[in-house]
């Protein structure tokens, strides 16, 4: 099959997206949120107006309620590859990372040490900081290649030692797409005797999620990062979560995953999370096999290999522009291109480039450590994400403007 003749028919993807009908813009927003299917819009105003009541099984609404939850559980289980009962939701990722390292900094003290990345977001960085911090332990930075934008297994393995505790490491960049080699990097941990946290946030808009495949003890995703309703989801070995026990209401389930979710769970948007699953599910071509999770392989098999063709139509207009420098440069990427301009800072091109109904943002995007990495400090560059709604005519519209604002 040539890389260059479309299979994916995005035609009939974007007419479910009732903001990509109307607004008229170019959007390559996608890797900070995703727009939203009709489906999911639907699926949350059902569970609104349906009988709604706190989880049980005597009243309509106690069992609608109870019903959204075990099917939420089994949608993101499917999205995961991991039981349903390993599956937590929470506010956001952000919100259950903070959550999980004051757990498990309860058993750590001086001498234990924590390694985080310098390619990561903030918020696989910060929690574990701080947390190590009250703990008296030490934090040990991985750095990563800023020629190429690559965290490799050696940069991991340079600051392991038989204290480390915990790894935090990314799966996908949100600021330049590099995808790290996990399952190599989870093997050096445990190999230390270390658990792995995954950040999978950026990666499971790109990729079929394997919990157990990365080798991931624990990992959260963001299902608004892949069409789905502002949430976060965390889902981890059982035997592990099993064994944590977190801050938490005297009243409250001591019960896995309930005992890390904090009060009365939004029904609404856990009904919107599977709709998002179960939308994405049917992306998969007609030859994909009858189980979700075996559609959603095959479904991000072809929304990957349509964004990447995307990817490389952007990557060969950038590289015809005079003074764009691209940032974007593992051999290992999702499609999320980071770039600059010579002498223009990164928010006046992002401006511009609005000014032509072209949604492309500039910053460092919370991945702060790796803006600064990359010799961009604190502003960062001008970020382009590929979703499955984005089509060659975004992509015209992109390097046209870019082309203008250049000239």
């Amino acid at each position: 099959m040539s890389s260059d003749a479309p299979t994916f028919d995005v035609a009939a993807v974007r007419a479910h997206f009732p903001a990509l009908l109307t607004s008229g813009w170019a959007r390559f927003d996608a890797p900070g949120g995703t727009q939203t299917p009709a489906p999911v819009v639907a699926a949350m105003a059902e569970a609104l107006t349906r009988p709604l009541a706190n989880r049980g099984r005597v009243t309509e609404g106690q069992r609608n309620a109870d019903g959204i939850v075990v099917e939420a559980r089994r949608a993101m289980g499917d999205f995961l590859n991991t039981p349903a009962s390993t599956v937590v939701f929470g506010r956001s990722a952000t919100q259950l990372v903070y959550d999980l390292a004051r757990t498990l900094a309860k058993e750590w003290g001086p001498g234990d040490e924590v390694v985080v990345t310098r390619l990561d977001h903030d918020s696989n960085i910060r929690p574990w900081v701080q947390a190590a911090e009250a703990a008296g332990a030490t934090v040990r930075w991985a750095d990563f290649d800023p020629a190429t934008g690559e965290l490799r297994p050696e940069h991991v393995g340079a600051v392991l030692s038989p204290r480390t505790r915990l790894v935090a490491v990314t799966a996908a960049s949100n600021l330049n797409g590099a995808r790290p080699d996990v399952p190599a990097i989870a093997a050096l941990a445990h190999a230390a005797g270390a658990l792995l946290h995954v950040d999978a946030v950026h990666y499971a808009a790109h990729v079929a999620v394997d919990l157990p495949g990365l080798g991931a003890d624990t990992l959260v995703c963001s299902p608004y990062k892949f069409l789905g309703p502002h949430l976060g989801v965390l889902a981890g070995r059982a035997e592990l979560l099993e064994s944590l026990h977190p801050d938490k209401l005297l009243p409250s389930s001591d019960a896995v995953p309930e005992r890390f979710e904090l009060g009365t769970l939004p029904y609404e948007l856990l009904a919107a999370t599977r709709a998002a699953v179960d939308f994405l599910a049917g992306l998969a071509p007609v030859t994909a096999g009858p189980g979700r999770r075996e559609r959603l392989v095959a479904a991000f098999e072809a929304t990957e290999e349509h964004e990447d063709r995307l990817r490389r139509r952007i990557e060969e207009g950038l590289a015809k522009l005079p003074g764009v420098t691209l940032h974007s440069r593992a051999g290992l990427r999702t499609s999320t291109l980071l770039f600059t301009v010579d002498a223009i800072p990164a928010a006046k091109v992002s401006l511009r480039l609005a000014e032509h109904r072209v949604d492309a943002p500039a910053s460092s995007f919370y991945a702060l450590e790796a803006s600064r990495h990359l010799g961009l400090g604190d502003e960062g560059g001008v970020r382009v994400g590929l979703a499955p709604y984005n089509d060659d005519e975004d992509v015209d519209r992109l390097l046209a403007a870019l082309g203008q604002v250049l000239r």
